[in-house]
Parts: C-alpha cells; structure tokens; sequence
C-alpha cells in the first residue's frame, strides 16, 4: 500500500503579518518599478515594500 501525502492546511490570509490590497498606479509608476527591480533581483512586491516603509520612516506632519 502505498504512503499517504499529507497536506497542511494553508495559514490564512494575514497571519504572516502581509496584508492584500489594490491600488491604482501609474504606467510610469509601474515601469520605473520594474526597472528597478530588474536592477536588483527584488520582486515589484518587495521594492514597493522597502519604499513605502521608507517613505513612512521619513515623512512629518505639519
């Protein structure tokens, strides 16, 4: 007889601490971002990561 496959259920959604959403970006936007990402073997995903919490670390409120 043979083994069985066993399959763990998958963790849901937001439990890795990552969030899924939509936004609207322009087609340069897009471009530049795929350049980049080119440039440094990092997925859009990641470089878009990397440049929000930049963004956020380096922004005042007046």
């Amino acid at each position: 007889m043979k083994e069985k496959l066993i399959i763990n259920k998958k963790s849901l959604k937001g439990e890795d601490g990552y969030k899924t959403f939509s936004i609207r970006i322009k087609d340069e936007t897009v471009n530049n971002l795929d350049k980049l990402a080119k440039e440094t073997n990092r997925s859009r995903n990641e470089l878009i990561n990397l440049l929000l919490d930049y963004a956020i670390k380096n922004s005042e409120v007046e």
